[in-house]
C-alpha cells in the first residue's frame, strides 16, 4: 500500500503531495502509522539544500510519533500497537567500534531519516527498529515528538560531559533547543544560567526553569557574569560573539556547540590553553542515550513546548520555522 506524505521537490520549492511504494520489510525492520512529526531547523536545510546533500524528490521529517503496525520477521522487543518515536537516525552498520559502544550517530556508514530516503511528513515510514523507541506513557505524543531531535541533542552533551549537581550550567539561546536545555539542566540539578540576545525573555526563562538571566547585549551585564561557568551550552542559530561567551567560563570550563551558528570560531589558542578551557560540539546521541532521555523527561515531566498544525499547512508551518518565528517547536499533526 503507498505512503502518502508533502515531498520536497526542488530547493526552496513549496512541498507537494507524493506518494511512494515502501517496498517488503525487512527483518529487523517495521511499519509505523505516524500521527505526529515535529518541524526541526534540520528539515529546513535538507529542504533547501543548504549542505548539498539533498536528493530530490523527498520527504522531510525525523521527529516522528506513531504506532507499530507491522514487525519484521526478527523483531522481538516491539509489537504491533506500541507508541515509538523515531529521531534523526534510522540506521548504523551496528558493528564498527562507534555502535558497539552505542554511539551510532558517529558511525561512518549511519543512514538518517530523511536523508536519501522518505521520512515522516507522511501517513506512514518503515524504519530500522532499532532505531525506534518506546514512547513512556508519561508522555504526551505531540509534545513528546521534538525530544526525539530537539531533546537529545541537549541531552547527549549534558551527559557525555558529565555535568551534575554541582555545576553552574550557562543556556545560550532560548529557542527549539534552548527551552529544552533549560529543562534539562534544571532536572539535573544544576545552577541555571540562562544567556539571550532578547531581553524580554527573562520571564519565559525563569518559568522554564532559570536561576539567573544574562542579556547578551548588555556588555556590562556578560562582564559581571564573566568566569561564572562550569559548562555553556550554545544552541543559538544567529551570531555569536565566541570570545564573549568563552570569557563566561571558569577554570576548565567547557563550551559546547549544539547550534548552526554562522559566526566562525576565531579564538587564539592561549585563550584554551591558559585556563584549560574547552570547546567542543555534539550531535543527537545512539540509542542507548535515546532511551535514557525519554526516559527522564517522562520522570521529571519535561516536554516541548509546541504549536500543532495540521500536515495539510505544512508549507505554511515549514515557512514560520525558516523565518525563525515558532516558539518554540512546530509539530504537524497527520
Amino acid at each position: 500500500m503507498p505512503i502518502q506524505g508533502y515531498a520536497a521537490y526542488a530547493a526552496r520549492e513549496n512541498l507537494r503531495p507524493f506518494s511512494y511504494e515502501p517496498g517488503r520489510l525487512g527483518p529487523l525492520e517495521i511499519a509505523v502509522r505516524i500521527r505526529y512529526c515535529g518541524i526541526c531547523h534540520s528539515d529546513i536545510h535538507l529542504i533547501d539544500d543548504d549542505w548539498g546533500w539533498s536528493r530530490y524528490p523527498f520527504i522531510p521529517g525525523h521527529e516522528i510519533i506513531g504506532e507499530v503496525t507491522e514487525v519484521g520477521d526478527l523483531v522481538d522487543h516491539l509489537a504491533v500497537g506500541d507508541r515509538v518515536g523515531v529521531g534523526w537516525q534510522a540506521g548504523s552498520c551496528m558493528t564498527c567500534e562507534w555502535c558497539t559502544r552505542g554511539d551510532t550517530q558517529l558511525c561512518a556508514r549511519q543512514t538518517a531519516t530523511c536523508v536519501a530516503r522518505n521520512g515522516g511528513f507522511a501517513d506512514a515510514v518503515h524504519v530500522d527498529s532499532r532505531f525506534a523507541f518506546r514512547i513512556p506513557e508519561e508522555l504526551d505524543s505531540a509534545h513528546a515528538a521534538p525530544l526525539l531531535c530537539a531533546g537529545i541533542t541537549v541531552y547527549s552533551p549534558l551527559r557525555e560531559f558529565r555535568v551534575a549537581p554541582p555545576s553552574k550550567v550557562g543556556v545560550a539561546g532560548i529557542g527549539g533547543l534552548g527551552h529544552l536545555a533549560i529543562q534539562f539542566t534544571r532536572a539535573f540539578g544544576c545552577e541555571v544560567t540562562v544567556i539571550s540576545s532578547n531581553p524580554d525573555k527573562e520571564e519565559e526563562s525563569r518559568r522554564l526553569g532559570g536561576h539567573r538571566f544574562v542579556h547578551s547585549g548588555d556588555r556590562a551585564g556578560m562582564a559581571r557574569a564573566a568566569g561564572s561557568l562550569d559548562f555553556l551550552l550554545v544552541t543559538a542559530f544567529g551570531s555569536v560573539d565566541w570570545l564573549q561567551y568563552l570569557n563566561l567560563l571558569r577554570p576548565r570550563g567547557t563550551l559546547c556547540i549544539v547550534g548552526a551558528s554562522p559566526s566562525p570560531l576565531d579564538i587564539q589558542p592561549a585563550l584554551l590553553v591558559i585556563q584549560e578551557k574547552r570547546i567542543c560540539g555534539s550531535v543527537v546521541g545512539g540509542p542507548p542515550a535515546i532511551r535514557e532521555m525519554l526516559d527522564f523527561a517522562a520522570r521529571h515531566r519535561i516536554e516541548a513546548a509546541i504549536e500543532l498544525v495540521p500536515i495539510a499547512q505544512v508549507n505554511a508551518a515549514v515557512d514560520k520555522v525558516r523565518a525563525g518565528k515558532a516558539r518554540y517547536r512546530v509539530v504537524l499533526e497527520v
